[in-house]
């Protein structure tokens, strides 16, 4: 029996650039559908229920950001955005409605299925996660249900911010360099940008405390635990 084809949907509303990754990516074989505004991308996210989806952040209608916003309401999915600025607070804003990586225009197509490839292992690896609870400091990470609790309070996280902490948890205080973290969280090797794992450890820190993951300049990162 054939495998499915991934489907992924492409949302831009330039028509050289959708074209294009569209393309690129059914000759990588990938079946493609392709929206060109934020209300016809929510629709069709929710027609054609997308195993990805790559998303330009500046669209007619209403913005990628709306449409990650309400795509992720609907069922996680995952997406990687399309932006024509690199400002890092339009990219956290992205990170925190639920976009699980970023690109700048312009961008290489090879680059873009490399990303896309990365994303879809690491969201065929998360159905099958450990069932034992990683207990951190205050934190409690339920790996089965991909939730984390201080407490009783659960703190919603993104699944890239989920699949960051849990791998800094796992050898805790232990300095996890940049290089690392890239290839065993997002699966990339080359062709990388490190403010990628910048812009999702200042994400994490938003949300479980500034003093919680420690910065070693020139390095990496480490998860702060009391001894």
């Amino acid at each position: 029996m054939l495998e499915a084809k991934r489907r992924i949907l492409v949302v831009d509303d330039e028509p050289t650039i959708l074209e294009s990754v569209a393309a690129r990516l059914h000759a990588e074989g990938f079946d493609v559908a392709v929206g060109r505004d934020g209300p016809e991308a929510v629709d069709l996210a929710e027609q054609v229920r997308p195993d990805l989806v790559v998303l330009d952040v500046m669209l007619p209608g209403f913005d990628g950001l709306e449409v990650c916003r309400r795509i992720q309401a609907d069922r996680p999915v995952p997406v990687l955005m399309l932006t024509a600025r690199a400002d890092e607070t339009d990219m956290l804003i992205g990170l925190g409605v639920g976009a699980d990586d970023y690109l700048t225009k312009p961008f290489s197509m090879r680059v873009l299925v490399a990303r896309v490839n990365a994303l879809l292992r690491r969201a065929d690896r998360a159905l099958v996660a450990s069932d034992d609870a990683l207990s951190v400091g205050e934190f409690r990470i339920n790996r089965a249900e991909r939730r984390v609790y201080r407490g009783d309070d659960e703190i919603v996280l993104t699944r890239t911010e989920f699949d960051l902490l849990e791998h800094l948890a796992t050898r805790p205080r232990v300095v996890v360099a940049r290089e690392t973290l890239l290839e065993q969280v997002w699966g990339w090797t080359s062709d990388v940008e490190s403010r990628t794992v910048d812009s999702h450890v200042k994400a994490l820190r938003r949300k479980l405390g500034t003093a919680v993951i420690r910065t070693v300049h020139g390095v990496g990162y480490a998860l702060e635990v009391p001894r």
